[in-house]
């Protein structure tokens, strides 16, 4: 079969399709992954063919409106205004990522699978193919268990159902009025319920493929059959890659260091959150490996040869050669220390990244949440020296790191799309 599969965002969006793609390339199937431009180098090294969208990220990547949102996780009503903003800068763009969508779509496909940011199961419509929802974090199919980890509010219980909608809204917000595109692009009828991601055309319910693992979770979460939580989607180093002579002499030449980065979507002050870092190393007595990513943190205020500066590794390679992972509470590294079974430090600062971090903190494999709108050197010093020290910490995360590696969740989420396509074929 045909598997057209659609994402965008940072690399934490489509790395975990990536691997996905090169799970049903191994089952024998044709997997086009269609993302960002620049995200290429995710898929060639794996021969997985590539189909580039409109890359916004890259274009509002040094917005100030878009940095300022992300600071304050869109809190209060200055949150709102930043949010409504930040609306504005994407519709423009999303209409040509859209159209892009649209392109390759008339290339055809057995199955589509998508981001929930994404209509991509508009494009199976008008295909007459199913689609499957890839939900990276648990944010987009309602529980009572839980409120929507998207959204930085506290809210009672009984609303915890609700919740959820404000992610349909959000994604509505970034997208604007599809009915253009979806009435002269891509040829379609006006119909109820369109745009709900969750719904087929038929009205029946949309298979749901959550690339997280349940241990994620809080227990006794009650999800639907048609919601699968297949275990967290890894890409492997490319077969080809070597590391850097002079990280790999940095990591022989003393103790494990520890790992700190915040991932590749940037804050207001990327320097001052350098200068947090070096001072919290210093303080620690420990070695660091720091990423920089696309600007979360900035290489100008680290040096010495306590601290290793890099853009970009392999988490598969490097985290189990170090004694704890510091990060911002992404998917991608979170699952990437999970795996690694490292005690963890999460400074969360935007979207579901509180919720990772409390869940990593109840399950005792990481400190106490550092939420980066109060973060010191001193505080993050304290809880380095923590997550290294503590051997509670580390015996657990050796065990949950065992539990996530078993799980094999790219390879469980390819067979569920074999067996949603030949339920398709044999009911028509």
């Amino acid at each position: 079969m045909k598997v057209l599969l659609f994402s965008h965002g940072t690399r934490g969006d489509v790395q975990p399709f990536a691997a996905l793609a090169r799970a049903l390339t191994h089952a024998g199937h044709e997997a086009v992954l269609a993302t960002n431009a620049p995200l290429a180098h995710l898929a060639e090294p794996y021969g997985i063919r590539f189909a580039p969208l409109f890359d916004r990220y890259d274009t509002l990547s040094n917005d100030p409106v878009v940095r300022a949102g992300y600071e304050t996780n869109f809190r209060g009503l200055r949150g709102k205004r930043l949010a409504a903003a930040l609306f504005r800068r994407y519709q423009p763009m999303m209409a040509r990522v859209l159209d892009d969508m649209a392109a390759i779509g008339d290339e055809g496909a057995d199955l589509v699978v998508h981001l929930p940011n994404l209509p991509g199961h508009e494009i199976a419509e008008r295909l007459g193919v199913p689609a499957a929802l890839a939900c990276l974090q648990p944010g987009w199919v309602p529980t009572s268990a839980f409120a929507n980890p998207l959204i930085p509010l506290r809210l009672p219980r009984p609303l915890n159902r609700a919740s959820y909608l404000t992610s349909r809204l959000w994604v509505h917000g970034q997208l604007g009025n599809t009915s253009r595109w979806r009435r002269d692009v891509l040829d379609l009828p006006r119909r109820r319920g369109s745009r709900n991601m969750l719904r087929r055309p038929d009205g029946a319910a949309t298979t749901v493929l959550h690339a997280f693992s349940r241990h994620l979770l809080p227990e006794r979460t009650d999800y639907p059959s048609w919601v699968h939580t297949t275990g967290f989607w890894f890409l492997p180093a490319p077969p080809q890659w070597t590391p850097p002579a002079s990280l790999d002499r940095f990591l022989r030449a003393g103790e494990p260091p520890v790992y700190l980065g915040f991932g590749s979507v940037a804050g207001t002050d990327p320097v001052h959150a350098g200068h947090v870092v070096a001072e919290a190393v210093r303080l620690a007595g420990m070695r660091a490996v720091v990423v920089t990513g696309s600007g979360g943190i900035s290489a100008e205020p680290l040096s010495g040869g306590n601290v290793f500066v890099a853009e970009e590794t392999p988490f598969d390679w490097l985290f189990p050669q170090v004694a704890a992972v510091v990060h911002h509470g992404g998917a991608g590294t979170l699952s990437a220390a999970l795996a690694a079974g490292r005690p963890q430090v999460i400074c969360p600062f935007m979207y579901e990244q509180p919720f990772n971090a409390a869940r990593m903190h109840a399950a005792g494999v990481a400190t106490a949440p550092l939420p980066q709108s109060t973060l010191t050197a001193e505080k993050l010093a304290a809880a380095i020296e923590r997550a290294v020290d503590d051997p509670a910490l580390t015996v657990r995360a050796q065990e949950l790191g065992a539990l996530i590696r078993a799980e094999n969740g790219a390879a469980t989420a390819a067979e569920l799309l074999e067996t949603l396509v030949a339920d398709g074929a044999r009911t028509h």
